[in-house]
This record gives structure tokens, C-alpha cells and sequence, in this order.
């Protein structure tokens, strides 16, 4: 069996073992991703944008984003077995201390192009992305991790956190001297992943406290507001609903409600549950959002899930990226775990046949990342195919025991991929 281009056993119940085959498929596709994005870190271990065919595009700079979630990505791999994932790891965490880190200011540059050119904006997106792959790669025993993570940890704390309203602000002058007005719910997401996978590398009572403090706040908007997010802010955190209304298409501050982000969060708070030991407590809102970002987002006649929506659940931008079906099918099993419900598991069966029948190119390896609205491969937000960790993350979840983080999961598993 072709593991990219077969899938037997879509529908497996999400809260029983999944069969062998689906097991393998999981496994093996897993791998694959993970093999189309070793072409990504250079030698000096930054990450490369690749376009459809897993050729660096030189066109971009590398990004600290993308670096550490290869970096992330790449240690999970090693804690579950795969073969030279530890030396991609290693690569990509140096890369990040030696290519993207700001010898001059202290933190990590955005991104970094040719020669002098550099974003020097610091974001706390970024940030985060760095305290997780430096957390993951500790967990694994990746070299340079642990003093990565000190660093990454204090500079998040010290930079970002508004303690008076326990979120982190989102951008900073590359000098420190000055702070955006604008705050997002974004970059807190990524915040309370990376805090999760901190507290699971330190054991600091401190990175969970945060996690569930952030997560707690998301809820109380999402709550009052039919469970859409809100997702822009400003600087005294109030509501911006009408922000980026003419920017519709933008890949990281769109217009509107982002149904992705509501699948992403609902999972993230019951992983903020099984770190704290504090089974139930946020099931109710987590099965609030998901079933709120299903109704808007998932195009029961086409298939797929549209980007973003208004406030009343019309589609703004209707095309389909990858990460948003990631998102579903990884909450689906996670919710269907959590809950025992069956519903859960016919959806995630629903939505992984969509996946295979659209998303997965078995020509050139990975996910296409857009589709268009007639579920053909597009590239108007998303070129190329610079990230496999919503899939990678995706396809192996369901083979790791529910823990706050995937570090800590996969550590929990094993050499399973050996």
C-alpha cells in the first residue's frame, strides 16, 4: 500500500484504538512529511519556504516562524523513533540561535533574507514558536535546547507579558524602545501551546498558570459573542470586529472570525485540561467552539473549510487552507477521546477522506496549503508549501496518548516510529 495515496479505515472510532492499518497509514505518512521537509533547513540550520515541488524558494526569507516549527516537528519525530530527525532538530535549533537570534538587541529577528536584510520586528508569534521548539527539543535531548528554552522563556516573560492583563502584547521595535498598539488573539494561541510544552519540559507550575489564564480569557470573549472569536484588539484589549476589513485574504490578521482558530483553541483548552489534571472543567466550551466553527466554516456541499466569516457565520474568504482541516480532524479525535461521543468520530472520518481526496499530494509529497473554492489547488495566501507541522501534528495525534503537549505525548509513546 502507497501510504500518501491510500487511506483504509477513514472512519475509525477517535476513542478506540485505531486499527492496524489506520495505524500504519498514520505512521508512514507521518514520516513522509516529515522527509519532504528535511529539504527546508540549510546548513546552517534556518528554514527554507518550499514551493510545491519541496524546493527552497529563494524568494523568501527564512523565518523564525518556520524555522521553529521545523525544529518542533523534527524533535517529536526523534522522541517517536525516526531516523535522523535529531540531526534535522539540531540543525534547525541552531539556526535559530545563530542565524535568527538579534546579537545586538537580545530575541529573534522575524525573519532574515540575503546578506544585511532583515525584519527586525520582534513578535511575540515568533516568540512562542521559539519557547516550543526549544521546550520539544529539550524534551528530546536535542544539543542547545535546554539554554535555548532558558533564554526563549525569560524574553517571552520579560518583552511580551502584560501581567495587569495576562496576555502577551504582540509586536515590539527591534530595540525593545517601543510596542505596537495592536494586541491578537493569534499569538496568544501560539502562547499557550508553547507554555504548555514548557511547563512539560521545566515542570514550572508558572508556564501552566499562564496557559490556563490565556485560554480562560479567549473563552469568556468567544462566549459573549456566539463563540465567534474575536480576534483583534487594541491596546487596552478592547474588540476590534471591524479590523482588516479590507484585507480579507491576509494570512495571519484577517477580517472577521476565523473558524481554524476555533477548532485550534477548543483543542488547546482541553490540553490545558489534561496538564492541569483538571478533566471536564473546559469540555463544555471546547465542544462550544468547535461545534460553532463547524457550523460557519465546514462547506457541507463542496467540503472543505473556509478561512474566515463575518460575524453572522457568512464565509469572507472562502478558499480552503490546509491548516483549518488539520485543525478539525485533530479536535474531532481529541473531543471524541474526551467525551466518548460518536459524532466526534464520524466527522473526523468525513473530514479525513475530504483531506485525502484534496489536500494530500501524492505527485510531490506534503499538503497542498490553499485550495480555491471548487477544491482545486490555489496559491493567492498561501504559495508553496512551507510548513508541515498542522499535518504532521494532525496525522500522528491520534497514535499518542492526550497529554498538555506533543513533546510530552510523544516522549509518553515512544520509539514507536523506530
Amino acid at each position: 500500500m502507497n501510504a500518501d495515496t491510500t487511506r483504509t479505515g477513514a472512519g475509525a472510532t477517535s476513542n478506540q484504538p485505531a486499527s492496524t492499518t489506520e495505524s500504519v497509514w498514520r505512521r508512514d505518512h507521518f514520516v513522509s512529511l516529515l522527509r519532504f521537509a528535511e529539504g527546508s533547513i540549510r546548513q546552517d540550520g534556518a528554514a527554507c519556504w518550499l514551493d510545491d515541488l519541496g524546493r527552497p524558494d529563494e524568494s523568501h526569507p527564512v523565518e523564525t516562524w518556520i524555522t521553529s516549527r521545523m525544529a518542533h516537528i523534527f524533535a517529536v519525530g526523534h522522541l517517536l523513533g525516526v531516523s535522523g530527525a535529531d540531526e534535522y532538530a539540531a540543525r534547525a535549533i541552531s539556526g535559530l540561535r545563530d542565524v535568527l537570534g538579534d546579537p545586538e538587541f537580545g530575541g529573534w529577528l522575524a525573519s532574515r533574507g540575503e546578506g544585511d536584510e532583515l525584519v527586525g520586528t520582534k513578535e511575540a508569534y515568533a516568540h512562542a514558536f521559539v519557547v516550543l521548539a526549544a521546550s520539544t527539543g529539550k524534551v528530546a535531548g536535542i544539543t542547545g535546547a535546554s539554554e535555548l528554552l532558558t533564554t526563549a522563556l525569560a524574553v517571552l516573560d520579560a518583552r511580551f507579558w502584560e501581567p495587569e492583563q495576562e496576555l502577551h502584547l504582540d509586536e515590539r521595535s527591534r530595540d525593545w524602545s517601543s510596542a505596537s498598539d495592536y494586541r491578537g488573539v493569534n499569538a496568544n494561541m501560539h502562547s499557550v501551546e508553547a507554555l504548555l510544552a514548557a511547563h512539560a519540559a521545566t515542570g514550572d507550575g508558572l508556564w501552566l498558570e499562564r496557559a490556563a489564564a490565556i485560554g480562560d480569557r479567549v473563552v469568556s470573549w468567544a462566549s459573549s459573542n456566539e463563540w465567534r472569536i474575536p480576534e483583534h484588539f487594541d491596546a487596552a484589549w478592547n474588540p476590534m470586529l471591524e479590523y482588516n476589513s479590507d484585507r480579507p485574504h491576509d494570512p495571519f490578521k484577517p477580517y472577521g472570525a476565523t473558524p481554524g482558530h476555533g477548532l485550534e483553541w477548543a483543542r488547546l483548552l482541553l490540553q490545558i485540561d489534561a496538564e492541569a489534571g483538571t478533566s471536564g472543567r473546559r469540555t463544555d466550551s471546547a465542544v462550544a467552539l468547535f461545534d460553532r466553527a463547524v457550523e460557519d466554516g465546514w462547506d457541507a456541499n463542496g467540503g472543505g473549510f473556509v478561512y474566515t466569516t463575518d460575524w453572522s457565520g457568512t464565509p469572507v474568504e472562502a478558499r480552503r487552507f490546509h491548516w483549518v482541516a488539520a485543525e478539525a480532524v485533530a479536535t474531532a479525535h481529541v473531543l471524541g477521546r474526551v467525551t466518548g461521543e460518536a459524532r466526534y468520530a464520524e466527522l473526523e472520518g468525513e473530514w479525513w477522506a475530504w483531506i485525502q481526496a484534496n489536500l494530500i499530494d501524492a505527485a510531490h509529497g506534503s499538503w497542498h496549503h490553499e485550495l480555491d473554492t471548487e477544491n482545486q489547488p490555489s496559491g493567492r495566501t498561501w504559495v508553496g508549501k512551507p510548513d508541515v507541522y498542522h499535518a504532521a501534528q494532525a496525522v500522528i495525534l491520534p497514535e499518542l496518548p492526550l497529554t498538555g503537549s506533543f513533546a510530552a505525548s510523544a516522549q509518553r509513546a515512544g520509539h514507536i516510529l523506530a
